[in-house]
């Protein structure tokens, strides 16, 4: 057991083997090997090396985004009258996130205190004081139940409740939306990044981009590819929506800022790419559109009164990605050193057809010649017998004539009887 142990070590440790190489004289084999051999070569070169960019090292993005909108529009609505709105009244946040709403239609129930009165009929329909349990509030309902039944109208009864009174009513969106205008308003985005690794930090005010341009330019893709101010009209109708219809109740949309740059070359080279996409489906009518409530407060002879707003909204969400390139010796020895190892691989695998060569025959329907390479040794050289051998081989012939070609010293000898082995 130990002697076969330290073999296997001895062989594993101090021999050394070469793969056989053959050697396939066939046009059809050839050219599938030199065609295999191509497409592996442009794989390497085409994408590994010039479109993944397989020579450099790789960083990641560090972003901040602000924006700021410009933009005003008058309204004209029932018992309020005429009234201007700018961006304090229509943008949520008011800080310039990136993520923001615009307000583009709005439902306002102005003068609620906290009292009690009917609930809407959708929330707490009843027939009597039994269907309406004091403490409790419906899902629906925009107050706590008092427990009673009351009329809503000369129709319908209602549960009466304790909350913001009177009742919100929204089952009826203004068309057209009352801010429709916001399709002029203007978008400012300000993006800074940073690669950490390579030390790199832009802006999306790239060179060229200066205040006077800034007064007057609005961003196309074709004509002002880098312009950082966006009408809003123009935004939503690249994402492929209709802005009249997310006005009415409300949507969303993506703002992509994609930075793809490549640090061998200048830095004035690394822009942004901007790119639009509607993130809303408008063929589910299952809670549609984007909507929320906010409140104003005001007090009144020692009451306390809201203003409450159903504001309906086209959100956007701006989102930075970003990576950055730079040539590196690691990981271009490392992609050089993966394509060594797939010609190794592709030559191994033809190399093998010899194994399965009656395949190919049947198959090409061809003759294929195989040529082995090895390696010939040479034989030990003999030296000519001298006088003593010479007697000793005639004895030794008379017995088994046909070892004489091997023993006599003129195996050539025509002259000797000749056996079948010569």
């Amino acid at each position: 057991m130990g002697l076969k142990l330290r073999e296997k070590a001895a062989s594993f440790l101090f021999e050394y083997d070469t793969p056989r190489m053959v050697l396939v004289k066939n046009k059809k084999v050839g050219l599938i090997f030199r065609l295999i051999q191509l497409v592996v070569l442009g794989y390497i070169i085409g994408w590994v090396f010039l479109y993944e960019k397989g020579y450099q090292s790789q960083d990641g993005i560090i972003s901040s985004v602000s924006v700021k909108l410009k933009g005003l529009t008058v309204t004209n609505i029932s018992g309020i009258g005429p009234h201007v709105w700018d961006v304090a009244d229509y943008v949520f946040p008011p800080q310039g996130d990136s993520s923001f709403v615009v307000m583009t239609n709005v439902i306002i129930t102005r003068g609620q205190k906290q009292d009690i009165c009917p609930e809407l009929p959708d929330a707490g329909q009843c027939n009597y004081d039994g269907d309406c349990i004091q403490g409790k509030y419906s899902r629906q309902g925009q107050g706590i139940m008092t427990g009673k039944c009351v009329d809503f109208n000369n129709n319908v009864t209602t549960c009466e409740i304790f909350g913001w009174c009177p009742v919100e009513e929204d089952d009826q969106i203004p068309d057209p939306p009352m801010l429709l205008e916001a399709e002029n308003f203007t978008l400012f985005i300000k993006n800074s990044i940073t690669f950490p690794t390579f030390k790199v930090s832009r802006r999306n005010l790239v060179e060229g981009i200066t205040t006077s341009y800034l007064k007057k330019c609005t961003y196309h893709k074709h004509t002002d590819p880098f312009c950082p101010v966006f009408e809003l009209g123009y935004i939503v109708k690249e994402s492929g929506q209709n802005f009249r219809a997310l006005a009415l109740k409300g949507g969303v949309v993506g703002i992509t800022i994609d930075w793809d740059c490549d640090l061998d070359w200048p830095v004035t080279y690394c822009k942004p790419v901007y790119q639009f996409h509607g993130l809303y489906n408008d063929d589910n009518n299952v809670s549609p559109g984007f909507n929320f409530r906010y409140a104003k407060y005001y007090r009144d002879n020692g009451t306390d009164y809201r203003t409450l707003y159903k504001v309906f909204g086209i959100r956007f969400d701006i989102l930075v990605n970003g990576k950055a390139g730079k040539f590196d010796i690691i990981p271009t020895m490392t992609t050089i050193g993966s394509g060594i190892g797939i010609f190794g691989v592709v030559s191994i695998d033809m190399s093998s057809l010899h194994v399965n060569m009656q395949i190919i025959l049947l198959v090409c329907g061809t003759e294929v010649k195989v040529t082995l390479s090895y390696s010939k040794i040479p034989a030990p050289r003999r030296h000519p017998p001298g006088p003593l051998n010479v007697e000793n081989a005639k004895r030794i012939e008379k017995i088994f004539p046909c070892n004489r070609a091997h023993l006599s010293p003129d195996p050539l000898d025509m002259n000797k009887p000749q056996c079948n082995g010569d």
